[in-house]
């Protein structure tokens, strides 16, 4: 079996998230190679994200502008966009890893703009 492990970059963004998707994360990365493309988005941050669509709302009304973090962008690695079931299937491990830990979150699959990466508290 694999040994998969975060990088310095996507462990950096990950300890800017709240303890409790650090938690999801760890969990994950022990089954599934994953890299975390964004914990905490500051404001400059936030609006370009708005600006190029890849947020649907500008600072500081996200749920990456809080610190820590109540928002976390993961993509299995290596990421291969079009790639819908990798994501689709990682969405899947995110949640049985969340139901077993007892931690309440919304995924960005679920909206109807089919967010992949995206995994918030909620």
């Amino acid at each position: 079996m694999a040994t998969f492990h975060f990088s310095a970059l996507s462990l950096r963004r990950l300890l800017e998230c709240h303890p409790d998707l650090q938690a999801i994360a760890r969990e994950l990365i022990k089954e599934i190679d994953v890299v975390v493309l964004c914990g905490h988005r500051g404001e400059m941050e936030q609006n370009v994200a708005y600006h190029d669509g890849k947020s649907k709302l500008r600072y500081p009304h996200s749920k990456h502008n809080k610190t820590p973090s109540l928002a976390i962008d993961l993509a299995p690695y290596p990421i291969v966009w079009d790639d819908i079931a990798r994501f689709d299937s990682m969405c899947d491990r995110i949640k049985v890893i969340a139901d077993r830990l007892g931690i309440k979150i919304r995924q960005g699959r679920d909206f109807s703009f089919r967010d992949y990466v995206h995994t918030e508290l909620g």
